[in-house]
């Protein structure tokens, strides 16, 4: 299948802001798995999924019921607050004034989180890691649902938007399948940052077309208006970034 020109953009956001959601999902199915086996995680990764499943079958028909500049424009508003969330962080974490996300970290964290709940509970440690790697898949997995709806909705790119999100899915699948652990090596906080700048791109063209503005350029304008939240974010993170005083120079 060959994807248009002018989908691009549409693939390449859903695809970035997806693999960082099931980067995430990963980590936490793969830190119950270390706690009760991978029996349990996978189980409750499946359940999770088919919740995921009944939830966009039952919901995403209601959209087309919706007139299409009151949905770009509603879209447009909803990426741009969950983009400039995003950016704001990224922003924090490259001025050094944020800690840097560390999946080691997690699946740490959600390890010990998995074996308290099991000691202070009734249930068997199986039934905890399983019930948590449901709840992980489902979050997760629910904006994952959401990005594909919002940049996908506005001008029927949905079937691109959900390749993109496939294929970041595929691709974590195969990466966790092959080193077993969490995937460190991926730069998540610079893809945090491109996904904050993508998202929030496409919420000002959203809001953008929902207004009734004409674009120059159309849907290309897209990547323009990335570049600029790309410029804008770095220049800010310089800003923000912590002076060293004469006393913390090394003599």
């Amino acid at each position: 299948m060959v994807i248009a020109v002018d989908a691009l953009p549409a693939v390449s956001a859903a695809f970035l802001a997806s693999f960082v959601e099931f980067v995430e999902a990963f980590t936490i199915v793969l830190a119950a798995a270390s706690v009760a086996g991978w029996r349990a995680a996978l189980t409750g990764a499946a359940t999770g999924l088919a919740v995921l499943v009944v939830l966009v079958a039952g919901l995403g028909p209601l959209i087309l019921l919706v007139p299409i500049h009151a949905l770009q424009l509603g879209i447009g508003v909803l990426l741009l607050l969950f983009g400039m969330r995003w950016l704001r962080k990224a922003i924090l974490r490259r001025a050094g004034l944020v800690a840097l996300h560390d999946e080691t970290h997690t699946f740490d964290e959600e390890t010990r989180a998995i074996t308290r709940q099991a000691l202070a509970s009734q249930r068997t440690t199986a039934a905890i890691a399983g019930i948590t790697a449901c709840k992980g898949v489902v979050l997760e997995g629910l904006e994952v649902v959401f990005i594909v709806l919002a940049i996908g909705s506005g001008k029927g790119l949905i079937l691109p938007a959900s390749l993109g999100a496939l294929a970041a899915g595929g691709l974590v699948v195969i990466l966790g399948l092959i080193v077993h652990k969490p995937l460190t090596r991926v730069p998540e906080n610079a893809l945090k940052l491109l996904v904050g700048v993508m998202l929030t791109a496409f919420g000002a063209f959203w809001v953008g077309e929902g207004l009734g503005a004409d674009w120059p350029g159309g849907d290309l304008m897209i990547l323009a208006l990335a570049a600029l939240f790309l410029a804008l974010a770095l220049a800010l993170a310089q800003a923000v970034r912590p002076r060293r005083t004469a006393s913390e120079v090394e003599p």
